[in-house]
């Protein structure tokens, strides 16, 4: 058995899946040459489909493959999480069975919501509980109410925090009061905030840092956001927020995954094309997404 790894702290860029722009295809390459420069970079780990990764317009076996794809190039210590939230309880249990299998140290769940308004606190406890029993890896759980329509209120969280194989969540709300209130609900788990315009607030409000789309094309920036931080250098981290903010709320607040994928472009990642029915971004969006990340 493996030994236990530290928790998980730092930067993790929440990685986007190239596609072949002729077949349509996983671009397996592109794939692990994109993570192989954001690991250079510094970031602490890799979290690959998740929402920029497309994880809803993948195919179950596309998921696995992408997470061994990751595993081949992830580097020492890095943690590498696998989003495996699924509509039933049974097939996020499959997902998280195969993403543990081919790799992933960890997995990341968010709520089912095709049937959002059925719901309940109890539903969506018994649900991570079950996933969580059958996960061979540890679980975080994701709060991501802009796409599925529920926000997990810290009670919740609290229900679950004596599970031993849950270890953290990501809150990707945009709310920096829910930040709190989740740092505050469950201070033993890994708190990680969704978006990178809060980094700076996550980290003094003691959360472990962020799975950041801004991390998938200037991981630099939020690699040294967050050790300015630990170094006690305040106003030098605070100054690197101020330049990660706009990258964040116009690109990948405002885009999504085509956004995230025509900045990596710009720096000269492998984004390429989005899946449909996402769409690419207009040319005049493209530029406009290629000046901000040149900082003009």
């Amino acid at each position: 058995m493996k030994p236990a790894k530290p928790a998980p702290a730092g930067v993790f860029p929440p990685v986007t899946t190239p596609f072949d722009p002729a077949t349509g295809d996983v671009a397996p390459l592109a794939f692990r040459q994109n993570i192989s420069r954001l690991l250079a970079e510094g970031v602490a780990g890799i979290v690959v489909c998740g929402s920029t990764g497309e994880a809803p317009l993948l195919e179950p076996d596309e998921q696995g493959h992408l997470v061994g794809l990751a595993r081949e190039v992830m580097t020492d210590g890095g943690w590498l999480i696998a989003g495996t939230g699924g509509e039933s309880t049974r097939q996020t249990i499959a997902l998280s069975k195969a993403a543990a299998a081919e790799g992933a140290d960890a997995v990341l769940v968010r709520a089912p919501s095709y049937f959002s308004g059925a719901a309940t606190p109890a539903t969506l406890v018994s649900h991570f509980r079950a996933v969580a029993d059958a996960s061979p890896v540890p679980v975080l759980i994701y709060n991501i109410p802009k796409y599925t329509h529920l926000s997990l209120a810290p009670g919740l969280l609290q229900q679950l925090a004596g599970h031993e194989r849950i270890i953290g969540v990501k809150d990707s709300s945009g709310d920096a009061k829910n930040v709190a209130a989740y740092r505050e609900a469950v201070p033993q788990w890994t708190v990680f905030v969704g978006g990178a315009s809060l980094l700076f607030t996550a980290l003094e409000l003691g959360c472990q840092g962020g799975i950041v789309g801004v991390a998938c094309f200037a991981p630099a920036l939020c690699v040294q956001l967050v050790r300015e931080f630990e170094q006690g250098h305040r106003a030098a981290a605070g100054a690197l927020q101020e330049r990660v903010t706009p990258l964040d709320k116009e690109i990948v607040g405002k885009h999504g995954p085509a956004g995230v994928k025509a900045a990596m472009d710009a720096v000269g990642l492998q984004g390429g094309p989005v899946r449909p029915p996402l769409a690419p971004l207009t040319p005049a969006d493209r530029e406009r997404v290629s000046a901000l990340v040149r900082g003009d």
